[in-house]
Protein backbone atom coordinates (compact mmCIF):
# COMPACT_ATOMS: atom_id res chain seq x y z
CA UNK A 1 0.00 0.00 0.00
CA UNK A 2 0.98 3.36 0.03
CA UNK A 3 0.62 6.65 2.51
CA UNK A 4 2.03 10.25 3.24
CA UNK A 5 4.31 10.42 6.09
CA UNK A 6 6.62 13.02 7.78
CA UNK A 7 10.18 11.64 7.19
CA UNK A 8 11.58 14.03 10.15
CA UNK A 9 10.84 16.95 12.65
CA UNK A 10 10.02 20.18 10.31
CA UNK A 11 12.27 22.91 11.00
CA UNK A 12 10.86 24.87 8.50
CA UNK A 13 7.86 24.51 6.15
CA UNK A 14 5.88 21.03 7.09
CA UNK A 15 4.95 20.46 3.23
CA UNK A 16 8.88 19.88 2.93
CA UNK A 17 9.07 16.55 5.16
CA UNK A 18 6.36 15.07 3.63
CA UNK A 19 7.08 12.19 0.95
CA UNK A 20 4.62 9.25 0.01
CA UNK A 21 6.40 5.54 0.96
CA UNK A 22 5.21 1.61 -0.75
CA UNK A 23 5.04 -0.88 2.40
CA UNK A 24 3.31 -3.50 3.30
CA UNK A 25 -0.55 -3.48 4.30
CA UNK A 26 -1.49 -3.19 7.87
CA UNK A 27 -1.26 -6.79 9.94
CA UNK A 28 -4.66 -7.98 11.72
CA UNK A 29 -4.40 -7.93 14.78
CA UNK A 30 -6.92 -8.89 17.91
CA UNK A 31 -9.42 -5.43 18.33
CA UNK A 32 -8.63 -3.76 15.53
CA UNK A 33 -10.11 -3.44 11.42
CA UNK A 34 -8.34 -2.47 8.16
CA UNK A 35 -10.34 0.14 6.53
CA UNK A 36 -9.87 0.97 2.80
CA UNK A 37 -9.67 4.79 2.88
CA UNK A 38 -12.08 7.11 0.74
CA UNK A 39 -11.31 10.21 2.03
CA UNK A 40 -8.81 11.60 4.65
CA UNK A 41 -9.18 15.34 5.99
CA UNK A 42 -6.21 17.71 6.99
CA UNK A 43 -6.23 19.42 10.63
CA UNK A 44 -4.26 21.92 12.25
CA UNK A 45 -3.03 19.58 14.71
CA UNK A 46 -1.10 17.25 11.89
CA UNK A 47 1.04 20.32 11.35
CA UNK A 48 1.83 21.10 14.90
CA UNK A 49 2.51 17.03 15.54
CA UNK A 50 5.49 17.19 12.63
CA UNK A 51 6.85 20.72 13.95
CA UNK A 52 6.81 19.37 17.51
CA UNK A 53 7.96 15.61 16.98
CA UNK A 54 6.37 15.43 20.96
CA UNK A 55 9.90 15.51 21.82
CA UNK A 56 11.07 12.79 20.21
CA UNK A 57 12.65 12.40 16.52
CA UNK A 58 12.48 8.41 16.96
CA UNK A 59 8.67 8.74 16.54
CA UNK A 60 9.52 9.43 12.68
CA UNK A 61 8.08 8.54 10.21
CA UNK A 62 5.38 9.99 11.42
CA UNK A 63 1.91 9.49 9.75
CA UNK A 64 -0.48 11.71 8.70
CA UNK A 65 -4.11 12.76 8.98
CA UNK A 66 -6.56 11.28 11.93
CA UNK A 67 -9.69 11.57 10.11
CA UNK A 68 -11.12 9.27 7.87
CA UNK A 69 -13.43 7.73 6.16
CA UNK A 70 -13.78 4.45 4.25
CA UNK A 71 -15.17 0.72 3.64
CA UNK A 72 -13.84 -2.15 6.26
CA UNK A 73 -13.11 -5.32 4.38
CA UNK A 74 -16.42 -6.43 5.37
CA UNK A 75 -18.14 -4.04 3.31
CA UNK A 76 -19.12 -1.53 5.96
CA UNK A 77 -18.97 2.05 5.20
CA UNK A 78 -17.74 3.74 8.33
CA UNK A 79 -16.12 7.37 9.75
CA UNK A 80 -13.98 6.89 12.36
CA UNK A 81 -13.76 8.41 15.61
CA UNK A 82 -10.13 10.51 15.81
CA UNK A 83 -8.62 9.75 19.07
CA UNK A 84 -7.08 6.29 19.90
CA UNK A 85 -7.83 5.98 23.76
CA UNK A 86 -6.82 2.28 25.19
CA UNK A 87 -8.03 3.19 28.95
CA UNK A 88 -11.28 5.15 27.62
CA UNK A 89 -14.24 5.07 30.16
CA UNK A 90 -16.98 6.74 31.98
CA UNK A 91 -18.95 9.85 30.82
CA UNK A 92 -15.77 11.32 28.88
CA UNK A 93 -14.68 8.21 27.58
CA UNK A 94 -11.52 9.35 25.38
CA UNK A 95 -11.61 12.84 26.33
CA UNK A 96 -9.82 12.00 30.01
CA UNK A 97 -7.83 9.19 28.75
CA UNK A 98 -4.14 10.29 29.97
CA UNK A 99 -3.15 7.81 27.20
CA UNK A 100 -5.33 9.24 24.48
CA UNK A 101 -3.63 10.11 20.90
CA UNK A 102 -4.27 11.24 17.67
CA UNK A 103 -4.91 8.59 15.32
CA UNK A 104 -1.83 9.29 13.44
CA UNK A 105 0.68 8.91 15.91
CA UNK A 106 -1.26 5.92 16.69
CA UNK A 107 -1.47 4.29 13.54
CA UNK A 108 -0.19 4.54 9.47
CA UNK A 109 -2.27 7.66 9.53
CA UNK A 110 -5.59 8.00 7.55
CA UNK A 111 -3.79 9.69 4.32
CA UNK A 112 -2.70 6.36 3.29
CA UNK A 113 -4.04 3.91 1.09
CA UNK A 114 -5.65 1.55 4.10
CA UNK A 115 -5.33 1.92 7.97
CA UNK A 116 -6.03 0.03 11.07
CA UNK A 117 -8.27 1.40 13.67
CA UNK A 118 -9.76 0.59 16.77
CA UNK A 119 -12.66 -1.06 16.41
CA UNK A 120 -14.50 0.69 19.09
CA UNK A 121 -13.72 4.12 17.15
CA UNK A 122 -16.05 2.88 14.17
CA UNK A 123 -19.20 5.00 13.36
CA UNK A 124 -21.39 3.88 10.44
CA UNK A 125 -21.45 6.56 8.19
CA UNK A 126 -25.16 7.63 7.11
CA UNK A 127 -25.99 7.24 3.60
CA UNK A 128 -26.78 11.06 3.48
CA UNK A 129 -23.06 11.82 3.77
CA UNK A 130 -20.38 11.32 1.30
CA UNK A 131 -17.35 9.97 1.76
CA UNK A 132 -15.26 13.05 1.68
CA UNK A 133 -18.31 15.60 4.02
CA UNK A 134 -18.02 11.99 6.61
CA UNK A 135 -13.64 12.64 6.76
CA UNK A 136 -14.77 16.31 7.53
CA UNK A 137 -16.11 15.49 10.98
CA UNK A 138 -13.81 13.63 13.61
CA UNK A 139 -11.96 16.38 14.44
CA UNK A 140 -12.55 20.36 13.73
CA UNK A 141 -16.67 19.53 12.79
CA UNK A 142 -16.78 17.43 16.29
CA UNK A 143 -14.84 19.88 17.93
CA UNK A 144 -17.37 22.58 17.13
CA UNK A 145 -20.21 20.20 17.14
CA UNK A 146 -19.31 19.19 21.18
CA UNK A 147 -18.90 23.22 22.00
CA UNK A 148 -22.45 24.06 20.68
CA UNK A 149 -24.61 21.08 22.04
CA UNK A 150 -22.63 19.54 24.88
CA UNK A 151 -21.35 22.58 26.47
CA UNK A 152 -22.95 25.50 25.27
CA UNK A 153 -26.32 23.43 25.16
CA UNK A 154 -27.38 26.07 22.55
CA UNK A 155 -31.20 26.58 21.84
CA UNK A 156 -32.89 27.84 18.92
CA UNK A 157 -33.31 31.79 18.94
CA UNK A 158 -29.99 32.27 20.88
CA UNK A 159 -27.26 34.57 19.39
CA UNK A 160 -23.47 33.14 18.78
CA UNK A 161 -20.56 34.70 18.31
CA UNK A 162 -17.64 32.90 16.40
CA UNK A 163 -14.70 34.14 16.53
CA UNK A 164 -12.67 34.01 13.61
CA UNK A 165 -13.77 33.00 10.54
CA UNK A 166 -10.72 31.24 8.93
CA UNK A 167 -10.20 27.76 11.73
CA UNK A 168 -12.09 24.67 10.67
CA UNK A 169 -13.70 24.72 13.97
CA UNK A 170 -14.90 28.45 13.21
CA UNK A 171 -16.29 27.25 9.73
CA UNK A 172 -18.24 24.08 11.45
CA UNK A 173 -19.52 26.16 14.37
CA UNK A 174 -20.52 28.70 12.02
CA UNK A 175 -23.13 25.66 9.56
CA UNK A 176 -24.01 23.50 12.77
CA UNK A 177 -25.32 27.00 14.94
CA UNK A 178 -27.15 27.77 11.81
CA UNK A 179 -28.53 24.28 11.07
CA UNK A 180 -29.87 24.18 14.66
CA UNK A 181 -31.66 27.27 14.37
CA UNK A 182 -29.31 30.10 16.29
CA UNK A 183 -28.41 33.54 14.99
CA UNK A 184 -25.22 33.10 14.06
CA UNK A 185 -22.79 36.15 14.20
CA UNK A 186 -18.81 36.12 13.30
CA UNK A 187 -16.31 38.50 13.44
CA UNK A 188 -12.91 38.69 11.86
CA UNK A 189 -9.97 40.27 10.34
CA UNK A 190 -10.00 38.96 6.77
CA UNK A 191 -12.32 40.35 4.55
CA UNK A 192 -12.05 37.15 1.78
CA UNK A 193 -13.02 35.12 5.09
CA UNK A 194 -15.58 37.43 6.26
CA UNK A 195 -17.76 36.66 3.05
CA UNK A 196 -16.64 33.53 2.99
CA UNK A 197 -18.81 32.99 6.82
CA UNK A 198 -21.57 34.84 4.97
CA UNK A 199 -22.02 31.81 2.28
CA UNK A 200 -21.48 29.09 4.94
CA UNK A 201 -24.48 30.63 6.95
CA UNK A 202 -23.40 33.76 9.34
CA UNK A 203 -25.98 35.81 9.59
CA UNK A 204 -23.92 38.94 10.49
CA UNK A 205 -20.01 39.91 9.90
CA UNK A 206 -18.00 42.42 11.93
CA UNK A 207 -14.46 43.48 12.15
CA UNK A 208 -12.70 41.67 14.74
CA UNK A 209 -12.96 43.83 18.19
CA UNK A 210 -16.63 45.25 16.95
CA UNK A 211 -18.84 46.59 19.27
CA UNK A 212 -22.00 44.53 18.58
CA UNK A 213 -25.36 45.31 18.55
CA UNK A 214 -26.41 43.49 21.67
CA UNK A 215 -24.38 40.80 23.57
CA UNK A 216 -24.78 37.24 22.62
CA UNK A 217 -25.75 34.25 24.25
CA UNK A 218 -23.01 32.23 23.51
CA UNK A 219 -19.11 32.91 22.59
CA UNK A 220 -17.23 30.13 20.41
CA UNK A 221 -13.62 31.09 21.31
CA UNK A 222 -10.93 29.48 19.77
CA UNK A 223 -8.40 31.99 18.78
CA UNK A 224 -7.17 33.37 22.42
CA UNK A 225 -5.12 36.16 23.17
CA UNK A 226 -6.49 38.66 20.32
CA UNK A 227 -9.57 38.19 21.06
CA UNK A 228 -10.25 37.27 24.61
CA UNK A 229 -10.81 40.43 25.95
CA UNK A 230 -13.94 41.03 22.70
CA UNK A 231 -14.91 37.54 23.79
CA UNK A 232 -15.84 38.01 27.35
CA UNK A 233 -17.08 41.95 26.67
CA UNK A 234 -19.60 40.26 24.51
CA UNK A 235 -20.99 37.66 26.31
CA UNK A 236 -24.48 38.57 28.33
CA UNK A 237 -25.38 38.72 31.96
CA UNK A 238 -25.79 34.56 32.43
CA UNK A 239 -23.77 33.57 28.83
CA UNK A 240 -21.53 31.00 28.05
CA UNK A 241 -17.89 31.32 26.25
CA UNK A 242 -16.88 27.97 25.14
CA UNK A 243 -13.11 27.94 24.65
CA UNK A 244 -11.86 25.05 22.63
CA UNK A 245 -8.33 26.73 21.27
CA UNK A 246 -5.27 29.61 21.46
CA UNK A 247 -4.17 30.31 17.85
CA UNK A 248 -2.71 33.61 18.51
CA UNK A 249 -1.51 32.72 22.35
CA UNK A 250 -3.36 31.47 25.74
CA UNK A 251 -1.94 34.05 28.01
CA UNK A 252 -4.75 36.45 28.97
CA UNK A 253 -6.04 38.87 31.40
CA UNK A 254 -9.10 37.79 33.05
CA UNK A 255 -11.89 40.49 34.44
CA UNK A 256 -12.68 38.43 37.48
CA UNK A 257 -15.36 40.72 38.14
CA UNK A 258 -17.19 41.21 35.23
CA UNK A 259 -17.12 36.66 35.76
CA UNK A 260 -18.72 36.14 38.69
CA UNK A 261 -20.59 39.51 38.91
CA UNK A 262 -22.62 38.71 35.64
CA UNK A 263 -22.72 34.70 36.18
CA UNK A 264 -20.60 34.48 32.83
CA UNK A 265 -19.58 30.53 31.98
CA UNK A 266 -16.43 29.76 30.29
CA UNK A 267 -15.96 26.35 29.32
CA UNK A 268 -13.06 24.01 28.11
CA UNK A 269 -13.48 21.64 25.60
CA UNK A 270 -11.46 20.05 22.93
CA UNK A 271 -12.84 17.39 20.63
CA UNK A 272 -15.95 15.26 21.28
CA UNK A 273 -16.85 11.30 22.36
CA UNK A 274 -17.79 8.75 20.24
CA UNK A 275 -21.10 9.00 20.90
CA UNK A 276 -21.11 12.96 19.94
CA UNK A 277 -19.47 11.43 16.69
CA UNK A 278 -22.38 10.17 15.97
CA UNK A 279 -24.73 12.14 16.96
CA UNK A 280 -22.67 14.94 14.70
CA UNK A 281 -22.97 12.83 11.71
CA UNK A 282 -27.11 12.45 12.13
CA UNK A 283 -26.98 15.64 12.42
CA UNK A 284 -25.29 16.40 9.43
CA UNK A 285 -27.59 14.09 7.81
CA UNK A 286 -30.78 15.03 8.91
CA UNK A 287 -30.29 18.74 8.59
CA UNK A 288 -28.19 18.53 5.01
CA UNK A 289 -25.10 20.37 6.66
CA UNK A 290 -22.40 19.71 4.58
CA UNK A 291 -19.03 20.50 5.01
CA UNK A 292 -17.49 23.39 3.07
CA UNK A 293 -14.23 21.71 1.33
CA UNK A 294 -11.68 23.53 0.16
CA UNK A 295 -9.61 20.70 -2.28
CA UNK A 296 -9.23 17.41 -2.26
CA UNK A 297 -5.83 16.06 -3.83
CA UNK A 298 -4.87 12.69 -4.65
CA UNK A 299 -2.60 10.92 -2.48
CA UNK A 300 0.26 11.47 -4.48
CA UNK A 301 -0.13 14.72 -4.22
CA UNK A 302 -0.22 14.79 -0.14
CA UNK A 303 2.69 17.25 0.23
CA UNK A 304 0.71 19.93 -1.72
CA UNK A 305 -2.44 19.36 0.22
CA UNK A 306 0.09 20.26 3.47
CA UNK A 307 1.25 22.78 1.69
CA UNK A 308 -2.09 24.33 1.17
CA UNK A 309 -3.59 24.10 4.43
CA UNK A 310 -0.16 25.23 5.55
CA UNK A 311 -0.48 28.90 3.54
CA UNK A 312 -3.30 29.79 5.29
CA UNK A 313 -5.68 30.44 2.47
CA UNK A 314 -7.69 27.66 2.36
CA UNK A 315 -11.05 28.47 3.33
CA UNK A 316 -13.02 25.13 4.20
CA UNK A 317 -11.33 21.45 4.53
CA UNK A 318 -8.37 20.18 2.87
CA UNK A 319 -8.61 16.54 2.09
CA UNK A 320 -7.01 13.87 0.57
CA UNK A 321 -8.78 11.02 -2.03
CA UNK A 322 -6.49 8.06 -2.23
CA UNK A 323 -8.51 7.00 -5.44
CA UNK A 324 -8.68 10.62 -6.91
CA UNK A 325 -6.21 10.49 -10.32
CA UNK A 326 -5.65 14.78 -10.16
CA UNK A 327 -6.81 17.83 -7.66
CA UNK A 328 -10.91 18.25 -7.41
CA UNK A 329 -11.69 21.97 -6.68
CA UNK A 330 -15.49 21.80 -4.95
CA UNK A 331 -17.75 23.71 -7.90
Amino acid sequence: MQRAVATRVANGPVADVIEVITEDDPAPRPGWTVVEVKAAALNRHDLWAIRDGGGSPDRFPLGLGSDVAGVTTEGREVLVHALVAPNASGAAGELLDPGRVMLAEATTGACATRVAVPDRNLVDKPAELSFTAAACLPTAWLTAYSMLYRKAQIRPGQTVLVQGAAGGVSTAAIALARAGGARVWVAGRSRARLAAAVQIGADDIFDAGARLPERVDVVIETVGSATWAHSVRAVRPGGVVVVAGATTGATVELDLGRIFLQHVSILGSTMGTLDDLRLLARFCALHGVTPPVDAVYPLAAARDAVARLESGDAIGKVLVDPSAASVKWPK
